[in-house]
């Protein structure tokens, strides 16, 4: 893994591979329209160790307009919806942000958004939000990458429904604009993702090429896929965040509650911690563990000049022995002295 990369800071976080994986809960339209379950959200994100809070700022018809678009797709959890009703369900209002904000500043983690047009990126600036998100259905919006990028702050990229000629112009449109710290989520825009069309292993893929620190944006249910992507060298996750699936919500189907979200901030920095060096021996850790492997012993008293045979030895623990792979060189060969009953063998013993 290339250690080359250089770390990201994203407020008084550091994100890099010297450090443990940044973990975004996701609030999306999940506050249901009630300002009092948001406050909720974040204090449980909170209490879940969750490191960010993420928000979506748009507004129905800044994002679509009446009539546009009808889902019309039996697979899709919105099948049925119109685009703008169905954002304007979603959407979380413009003065809820600060409020939010300030919940999730004195609870400890940091609070940023998506935007998803350029009055968005106006409207957290005067916010001094610390980073922005750029959503997968986003991430060809050149004009608005051109708005963030100039901010000069770090940018989170998803690379959902995207080619790779795709992200490489975005990417270099970031550049060129100045934005110099750079994370590409790995992502597959499909709301709940399966395994399989998840694909972990284009995350070095997407570090290799681009050259940055990456992560994935996690569509699937439970923290299995979040696990595993850690271990291909991911640093940041973002996950979708609700109280309870049963209590519905535009995301809350592929959503995780807070005992999920505890359980994904432990596992993912086990899975980093577990990642440890390329090292292949006995680790300092281990030494007083070796007293448990086997050796050979005395297992009938010897007398001086009788032969060693299966019939006065056996292979046990603990490991103050000869090491079992001298088996089979000791047999025949004659005790030097008398050799009583639990004592382990050593090459001192026999002539």
């Amino acid at each position: 893994m290339n250690t080359l990369i250089k770390p990201i800071r994203f407020g008084n976080i550091m994100v890099s591979d010297q450090h443990k994986p940044f973990i975004i809960a996701e609030m999306s339209g999940n506050h249901n329209q009630s300002l009092e379950r948001a406050f909720a959200l974040v204090d449980a994100a909170a209490e879940a160790g969750a490191h960010a809070l993420k928000l979506q700022t748009y507004t129905a018809d800044t994002i679509t307009m009446k009539g546009a678009f009808k889902i019309d797709d039996k697979t899709s959890l919105w099948n049925g919806e119109e685009l703008h009703e169905l954002y304007g369900k979603a959407s979380t209002p413009w003065e809820w942000h600060e409020p939010i904000f300030n919940r999730a500043k004195e609870k400890g983690m940091l609070a940023f958004s998506s935007p998803f047009d350029e009055t968005s990126v106006d409207f957290l600036e005067k916010l001094n939000v610390p980073a922005y998100k750029i959503a997968s259905f986003e991430n060809t919006h050149h004009p608005l990458l051109k708005k963030v990028a100039r901010t000069g702050k770090p940018v989170i990229m998803s690379t959902g429904v995207s080619t790779l000629k795709d992200i490489e112009e975005s990417v270099k449109v970031l550049k060129d604009n100045g934005c110099e710290q750079i994370v590409l989520l790995k992502c597959t825009s499909t709301y709940p993702s399966s395994p399989e069309n998840t694909n972990l292993n284009a995350i070095p893929r997407l570090r290799e090429l681009f050259d940055c620190m990456v992560g994935l944006s996690d569509h699937t249910m439970g923290i299995g896929a979040s696990v595993a992507a850690i271990a291909l060298g991911a640093r940041v996750i973002e996950k979708h965040f609700t109280m309870s699936r049963d209590d519905g919500g535009v995301d809350s189907a592929f959503s995780l509650e807070p005992d999920e979200l505890k359980a994904l901030v432990v596992e993912t920095e086990r899975a980093y911690l577990a990642m440890g060096s390329d090292f292949i021996g006995v680790q300092e850790t281990e030494k007083s563990s070796l007293n448990f492997k086997r050796s050979i012993y005395i297992s009938e008293d010897i007398k001086a000049g009788q032969l060693i045979s299966p019939e006065n030895i056996r292979v046990i623990r603990p490991a103050l022995g000869l090491a079992p792979k001298y088996y089979d060189v000791v047999i025949g060969k004659k005790a030097k002295t008398d050799l009583q009953k639990g004592k382990p063998l050593s090459m001192d013993d026999l002539i």
